[in-house]
């Protein structure tokens, strides 16, 4: 036991002393050529990195358990990393092989995006056909307990790993709500996260509506798909379109830059500064508009972030869509993933993003043109007041046509189609908004 603690000693000794070396050689190099301007923050800090090493044998000595060095440095890392801000986070390889399944588009989970705000895990969004949002799980609700286990202290990539685990099982959530008075308790029975983050149908003949759920690798390609598929169906151009980004928390940049590319013919979409060079970028616009400058309706609310907001800025600062809803997440940072020997990762805050008029995201969101507070909108059955016509008079003289037409019967058959759409579009305030609005750029255009 003597021998080992002596050892110990001694490691800490020559981790110290390479500390200092490294540190001496930074200063003589320094000594040589100093000016005015030239910072010290490339000195290393002696006396913290002291504290550090002290700190460290005291915990391998004095805690009530025995910690191996591989786990006490890897916390270090962490702690680094999370002290940062709430996005930067180390990985490991398990954590990082999930970081991958997810931007392809399949993980095992719940089906959630979530981050931290004051020590509990926050839902930025739920991600659409998953088990999270059939359970009822709303964006901004705040986890305060996962099974029997307070998440106050733990890490945000500690919680994700207890969120995830084999398809079939149950994890019970204790939520604190918005307007509720007591905390909720959603059990949700995991399953494998298959995200299809395109889907497309007609509102109504001439509009289309697309959802994305969340930008992946393919999602350029998949909008591409609907909007051909609509046309099709249409059986003629869109006189509009509705593009749906709400609870979306965002995803792979390039994914952003493509989908705002398909809408735009010129132009900068977005832009990237950090401190390294290679964290600054620029992403222009090619020369196309795949639905030849017909109005646009971006749905957005506070689930809306990060790579929505790219899409969503973008598209108003061009001045190509009106964007409608709720004040964006406000989440403008790029993390990018650098792969470490051990097969993990660290995710690394490394620059901002800033919409094309140069306008920082970051902890502000986009404002909507125009704001929709939640309401629900609900058809009523049946008109409360059925109004007379001139077919409801007695005696009332016919039209002169004796038999439909084809193109009677086939505007009949249209129309009952469009009253099917209508009810499936009613329940939806911001749809039926979003709709209507449209329908007023296209009367305003004819």
């Amino acid at each position: 036991m003597l021998k080992k603690k002596s050892l110990w000693i001694l490691f800490l000794g020559v981790v110290l002393g390479v500390f200092i070396s490294v540190g001496g050689t930074v200063l003589a190099e320094r000594e040589e050529a100093v000016s005015d301007t030239e910072s010290d923050a490339d000195v290393l800090p002696f006396e913290d990195l002291r504290t550090f090493t002290e700190i460290f044998g005291r915990i391998k000595r004095d805690y009530v358990e025995p910690v191996s060095d591989k786990q006490l440095l890897e916390y270090a890392v962490r702690g680094m990393l999370s002290g940062l801000d709430p996005h930067s986070d180390y990985l490991s390889t398990e954590q990082y092989k999930e970081l991958q399944e997810g931007t392809t588009g399949q993980f095992g989970g719940l089906g959630i995006e979530v981050t931290m705000e004051n020590g509990f895990i926050k839902v930025v969004s739920p991600i659409d056909d998953t088990p999270a949002q059939r359970a009822g799980v709303k964006a901004g609700d705040l986890i305060v307990r996962l099974d029997d286990q307070p998440v106050k202290g733990m890490s945000l990539g500690d919680a994700v790993q207890l969120m995830r685990g084999e398809p079939g099982s149950d994890i019970l959530l204790t939520i604190v709500r918005e307007g509720e008075e007591a905390p909720l308790k959603i059990k949700i029975t995991r399953d494998v996260i298959k995200v299809k983050s395109v889907k497309s149908r007609l509102l109504e003949k001439g509009y289309g509506y697309v959802r994305i759920s969340s930008f992946q690798s393919r999602t350029g390609d998949g909008l591409k798909k609907a909007l051909e598929e609509l046309e099709k169906e249409n059986k003629d151009n869109l006189k509009g379109l509705v593009l749906d980004l709400r609870n979306n928390p965002g995803g792979v940049l390039n994914a952003a830059v493509e989908v705002s590319d398909i809408f735009l013919k010129n132009g900068l979409i977005v832009y990237t500064e950090g401190r390294i060079e290679n964290s600054e970028m620029r992403f222009n616009a090619a020369p196309d508009d795949l639905i030849d400058d017909a109005p646009i309706v971006v749905l957005i609310n506070s689930g809306s972030a990060s790579a929505s907001e790219i899409v969503a800025g973008a598209l108003q600062d061009h001045k190509r869509a009106v964007i409608m809803g709720e004040k964006s997440f406000g989440k403008g940072s790029v993390q990018t993933i650098l792969p470490t020997s051990n097969g993990g990762a660290v995710k690394l805050t490394t620059a901002r993003y800033y919409t094309p008029s140069g306008r920082s995201i970051q902890a502000e969101g986009i404002e909507p043109d125009i704001s929709l507070e939640r309401v629900k909108l609900e058809s009523v059955d049946g008109p409360v007041f059925k109004p007379v016509k001139e077919a409801d008079l007695s005696r009332h003289l016919t039209n002169g046509n004796k038999t439909k037409g084809k193109k009677a019967l086939d505007k009949e058959a249209e129309d009952k189609l469009d009253e099917e759409q209508k009810q499936q579009n009613v329940s939806d305030y911001p749809l039926h908004e979003a709709l209507m609005l449209l329908k007023g750029i296209v009367l305003l255009r004819n």
